[in-house]
């Protein structure tokens, strides 16, 4: 989790929403600036060093704006960081989910019990993100602003 300290100050890159979950994806100034390079959509690697953070609230409707719906309990946070060197069987990227308690206001690492199942290792999101080997296995769209 230190490797990533400061994430919330780190740049919104897209927003999502599934079924269950509201999420925002967080980039740091070197992910940003390779994605105003058109990098990972020109099929581009990106540069070690690249970090992104995606956090994952429970929905819940707006208090003052019933038809939005907005960020209610944190659940966790998952995150990447690109280091070709050190992550080379994982597509030069490391994975790693959190899950929070806010009971403690604590955070652990994710295990297989948790939503959606990670292990607890570097290798955690790999086996999803190989669908986007292309993009250099990152999923979020950077849109226009």
């Amino acid at each position: 989790f230190s490797e990533f300290r400061g994430y919330e100050d780190w740049q919104t890159v897209a927003v999502s929403q599934t079924e269950n979950l509201i999420e925002v994806i967080l980039a740091n100034p070197m992910m940003i600036d390779a994605y105003r390079a058109g990098i990972p959509a020109n099929g581009k690697s990106l540069p070690d060093g690249a970090k992104m953070a995606k956090v994952h609230w429970i929905p819940k409707q707006s208090e003052f704006f019933p038809e939005a719906t907005v960020p209610g309990t944190l659940l966790n946070v998952d995150f990447m960081v690109k280091d070709s060197k050190r992550f080379a069987d994982s597509g030069g990227w490391g994975y790693a989910v959190f899950d929070y308690h806010a009971e403690s206001d604590t955070f652990t690492p994710g295990t297989t019990a948790g939503s959606p199942p990670q292990g607890n290792d570097a290798k955690c999101g790999f086996a999803c993100h190989t669908r986007a080997k292309s993009r250099d296995y990152v999923f979020t769209e950077y849109g226009k602003r």
